[in-house]
């Protein structure tokens, strides 16, 4: 219990566990649903879910972790009632995270191709009819997508395998440093050019008549998926975090701390990208297409754009590598906890699996193009489909049963590692809410990822 690593400083811990939360989505899904629902009503309806939703479940990840000072299943081992079952749930965080990475390597590949691209002069002179056909060319490309994945697996166990302080927090802490800057300098530029003034209004105005017509229940309820997804609760990424907390902090300040940091980012996205398509005539899409093909034709048109596309694809790279670390962190701290095994041992066999499995993803574009799973969906939206819409909200409603049930730890116990430390405190009041309000929200999350 004593010998847990520890976190070497508190700015350490936010920023790992801001980079865990702060992925791809944040930048390609949040402007865009934004702009579809009404600008400033949807970024409302977001952060009152935030807070209702994603912060009460990301302190029950932490206490978890600190409570027990143990990864995914030895948690809940150390603190279920005798006889109980809850350490099943381990398992399946650990097949998440494992999910997860089978097909996020890959797209956090496809930043560190696009910024080696604008790096290199890939898109100097090129037609704007041409930019979709680079993208298209490296989906086609198994050996190019398969480089850039490795170099995510290799790169990212590396990481990991300079232990906790010098290797995950060192190096997170620096990424993270540079990631926030790029994003204000990015957001800066953005805001500045001529003819991104109606983009701001878009973004940053509340639009009724466009959150009416698209419907408030919708409004509300992508409102809610997304301040859900964003801080990729439900499968112990955050929980092992918390196992290398100390107790100077109440869990609740430091939750509200990382979430802030998250919704910086996901606001400041907004800022990157909706004046740059407003003052270039180009439509804001959703998904890869808005990365890899709107906003290179943007960075294409715009004076300097080599660099600044350089520069967005670093922070994009910084983003989901990020991300990348701290799952495999998960990984790695479960092989060491569960089987005994050296870090060494446990990030040399955690590689060997992450890296064959997230192979299908890669050949999923091409060599696999044919083959679909799960409601015809391609390799890579078959996993994110398990992992998003089944694994993330179903495992977030068992941590809060476990937290709040007299079945599971029980919400007293819960409430006194919250509250543990100086900062924000968790009112007992809360109660009534967790215990019956909460669970129908994620409920309601899990049943409509499902239909």
């Amino acid at each position: 219990m004593n010998n847990r690593d520890s976190f070497k400083s508190r700015l350490g811990f936010l920023l790992v566990s801001a980079g865990c939360a702060i992925g791809i989505g944040n930048v390609w899904k949040f402007p865009y649903i934004t702009g579809e629902y009404g600008g400033a009503v949807f970024v409302l309806f977001y952060l009152a879910f935030l807070l209702l939703m994603g912060i009460p479940v990301m302190t029950m990840e932490l206490a978890v972790g600190r409570a027990s000072r143990k990864s995914a299943v030895l948690g809940y081992k150390a603190l279920e009632p005798a006889g109980s079952k809850w350490h099943i749930h381990g398992w399946f965080c650990i097949l998440g995270c494992y999910l997860l990475m089978m097909y996020y390597t890959t797209v956090s590949g496809w930043m560190l191709a696009y910024f080696w691209k604008f790096l290199n002069g890939t898109f100097a002179g090129i037609t704007q009819d041409a930019i979709p056909k680079v993208f298209g060319a490296m989906l086609g490309n198994p050996l190019e997508m398969g480089i850039f994945m490795a170099l995510t697996v290799f790169g990212g166990f590396a990481v990991c395998g300079l232990g906790l302080h010098n290797g995950v927090e060192r190096i997170t802490k620096w990424m993270m440093s540079c990631l926030l800057i790029l994003i204000v300098v990015l957001a800066i530029h953005s805001v500045c050019l001529e003819g991104g003034g109606p983009g701001l209004e878009f973004y940053l105005l509340p639009d009724w008549n466009r959150a009416v017509s698209a419907g408030l229940g919708n409004v509300a309820s992508a409102a809610m998926n997304q301040a859900f997804f964003t801080l990729s609760l439900g499968i112990a990424a955050l929980e092992i975090f918390g196992s290398y907390m100390v107790d100077d902090f109440t869990l609740t300040g430091e939750a509200v701390r990382i979430t802030a940091l998250d919704t910086f980012v996901a606001l400041l996205s907004g800022l990157i990208i909706f004046p740059a398509c407003f003052a270039y005539n180009v439509h804001p899409d959703q998904g890869p297409s808005l990365i890899f093909i709107t906003l290179p034709k943007i960075f294409v048109d715009m004076t300097g754009g080599r660099i600044w596309g350089t520069l967005f694809f670093i922070f994009m790279t910084f983003a989901s590598f990020s991300t990348v670390t701290a799952v495999f962190e998960n990984l790695i701290a479960c092989a060491m906890d569960n089987l005994g095994w050296s870090r060494k041992k446990s990030v040399i066999v955690n590689l060997l699996i992450v890296f064959f499995f997230s192979i299908p993803c890669v050949l999923g574009y091409n060599v696999l193009s044919g083959m679909h799973f799960i409601g015809a969906r391609d390799v890579l939206d078959s996993e994110d489909f398990l992992v998003s819409n089944i694994l993330l909200p179903g495992g977030a409603l068992i941590y809060l049963l476990f937290c709040v049930t007299k079945y599971g730890w029980g919400f007293d116990r819960y409430v006194a590692e919250v509250n543990k430390g100086a900062g924000l405190k968790m009112p007992l009041w809360i109660k009534p809410y967790f215990q019956f309000i909460l669970p129908l929200l994620i409920l309601v999350i899990l049943i409509r990822g499902l239909i």
